[in-house]
C-alpha cells in the first residue's frame, strides 16, 4: 500500500522546480525600433513613386477587361 502513495507523491513532484540559477543576461523590454521604421517608410515611399505611374495603365487594362467580359457574357455565367 505504502509503494502507491509512494508513486503519487513522485507523480505530483515530477513538474517541479528543484533548484533555479540566476541568468547573466539581462531582462527584455519591449521598445519602439525607429530605426526600422524609417526604413520601412522609405521603401514604401520609393515603390510608391516608382508605381505611380503606372496607375492608369493597371485601371486601362482593367477596364478594358471587364468590357471584354461584359460583351462576351462571361460575367453573366458568374463562373
Amino acid at each position: 500500500m505504502s509503494s502507491d502513495t509512494d508513486t503519487r507523491d513522485a507523480d505530483d513532484d515530477a513538474g517541479l522546480l528543484k533548484t533555479t540559477y540566476r541568468t547573466v543576461t539581462p531582462g527584455y523590454t519591449s521598445h519602439s525600433d525607429d530605426g526600422m521604421n524609417v526604413i520601412g517608410w522609405a521603401v514604401f515611399l520609393g515603390m510608391f513613386v516608382i508605381l505611380f505611374p503606372l496607375l492608369p495603365f493597371v485601371a486601362l487594362v482593367w477596364g478594358v477587361s471587364k468590357v471584354i467580359e461584359a460583351f462576351s457574357g462571361e460575367a453573366e455565367s458568374g463562373e
